[in-house]
């Protein structure tokens, strides 16, 4: 049952969080200290400001000239109102980190979504057969707090079993993590063979025609005979049914920041991408 009272005092404080321009109290404490033998101009914007600012663009669908607008307009105690060209300039150079801390024994679930880079309608790619094509999310989320530990962005060639690595060094930086659980797309000798040495659960559902061979790594062996033998047995050992907690993530940001980039060049597009996943997780320690 939903505690709707709740629910609502979270979405209020999401807008007094997107709205805060409280960062000018400490406005020229951190300018001081970014300024700090800095070779050439010093700053005149903090980045606690700019990342504000990104963030309001990112939940407000903001263009650069419309958030220097809202600046101009509601923030009156700003010393001064940088140009969007700044804005645009300083956002993407933020260096955006998740590193969420939950503890020990976590369990993630790993998957991929796709983010398109334009937003067409259907109309035109049908009508013009236009396709601009995706990039690819890769993410690891706590199972039971819905929170992102691990981010990674690819083109669209990237595969999936790729990236596993790359995730769980992420989320296991800051974290001691128990298992993972993932789909066939990250059946792989190679990943068995890394979190058997991390001491990491597997929970990855393997190919329905794997074979058990000598060559294999013996934790894969083991999880394909698991699986061939009882399989419903074996999710309920993992808690394979909480890996669709990653689905549950992309829904949620794909429902409230778009399901597409406004930023045309990559590593742009991966700044935007880390802003909306780093207010994910702000808004999610809201409730």
């Amino acid at each position: 049952m939903v505690d709707w009272p709740t629910y609502n005092e979270t979405l209020v404080r999401r807008g007094q969080v997107l709205l805060d321009f409280d960062v000018v109290d400490r406005w020229d404490l951190e300018l001081s200290q970014m300024n700090l033998g800095k070779v050439g101009e010093p700053y005149c914007y903090p980045d606690s400001f700019i990342e504000l600012l990104g963030y309001m663009r990112a939940y407000f669908h903001l263009p650069y000239r419309q958030t220097q607008g809202v600046v101009m307009a509601h923030a009156n105690n700003v010393p001064k109102t940088p140009h969007y060209s700044t804005i645009s300039r300083r956002i993407n150079k933020l260096e955006i980190k998740i590193n969420e801390k939950l503890g020990n024994d976590i369990i993630i679930a790993l998957d991929s979504t796709g983010i398109k880079l334009a937003n067409r309608g259907e109309w035109m790619h049908r009508k013009w057969h236009v396709r601009k094509g995706y990039v690819k999310i890769h993410i690891a989320v706590d199972i039971k707090k819905k929170r992102i530990l691990s981010l990674e962005v690819t083109s669209e060639e990237v595969h999936d079993g790729k990236i596993l690595k790359k995730l769980v060094d992420n989320a296991s930086a800051n974290n001691n993590l128990k298992g993972i659980l993932a789909d066939g797309m990250y059946d792989s000798n190679n990943n068995f063979r890394y979190l058997s040495k991390n001491h990491i659960r597997p929970g990855i559902k393997t190919r329905s025609n794997s074979k058990v061979k000598s060559t294999n790594c013996h934790a894969r062996n083991m999880s394909v005979i698991r699986q061939q033998t009882n399989l419903k047995s074996w999710e309920r050992s993992v808690s394979y049914g909480y890996r669709w907690m990653a689905e549950t993530v992309f829904s949620s940001i794909k429902r409230t920041f778009g399901e597409h980039v406004t930023a045309r060049k990559f590593h742009n597009m991966v700044k935007e991408i880390f802003l909306k996943a780093a207010l994910y997780n702000m808004f999610n320690r809201m409730t």
